[in-house]
């Protein structure tokens, strides 16, 4: 074949390309968008269910460490209670801070220091989903703790009774397993923090 013969066919290809680029001023043709959807997506509303402390989960845009996957095992230390807060680090965060104003959006599981005997866990709770609440409507072990904890960071608190529920005995959480909280109790909690706002 000679170079002539090859270039009608290719100028016919080329010719129905730029016929197919959207550069047509033909009457009910749209060119798309360059970036993006032809039409706006559809918006559904999905029915949601909540918690009573909160009607949604913030998410978070830090990397949250594999360990969030699973429930920790609470380890309860040797000897006597401590008298004071005892705040530590298991995994340092390293997204945004909570502050004592923070709604934070948690894992925790709670036990007795005294027998290691599990009261509460939000694991075991709304589907093993994690909880939103506001710092300024919990315990002051957690209003006191938990500030200046990163997204990303995995944290133990034992809460002395002063900064517990006190004097005041408390039932059991409902959860299969859970037992109440006796007065005077020692409190241990390792919480994930999953979200701040």
């Amino acid at each position: 074949m000679t170079n002539r013969s090859l270039a009608v066919p290719a100028l016919a290809v080329l010719a129905l390309a730029l016929a197919g680029c959207g550069s047509s001023k033909a009457p009910g043709i749209q060119a798309a968008p360059s970036a993006g959807l032809t039409a706006a997506p559809a918006t559904t509303t999905t029915p949601t269910t909540t918690t009573s402390t909160t009607a949604t989960t913030p998410k978070s845009t830090t990397p949250l460490p594999a360990a969030f996957n699973t429930k920790p095992k609470v380890t309860i230390p040797k000897g006597p209670p401590p008298k004071k807060l005892q705040v530590i680090n298991l995994i340092n965060g390293t997204g945004p801070a909570a502050t004592a104003k923070s709604t934070v959006t948690v894992q925790y599981v709670g036990v007795l220091y005294s027998n290691g005997k599990q009261f509460d866990a939000s694991w075991d709770d709304s589907g093993g989903q994690p909880i939103s609440f506001p710092l300024s409507g919990v315990i002051k072990g957690w209003t006191e703790g938990i500030p200046g904890m990163k997204v990303g960071g995995r944290r133990e608190l034992i809460i002395p009774p002063s900064l517990a529920y006190g004097k005041k005995a408390r039932p059991a959480s409902g959860n299969k397993g859970d037992v109440g909280i006796p007065a005077n109790s020692t409190l241990v909690f390792v919480i994930d923090l999953h979200a701040v706002s």
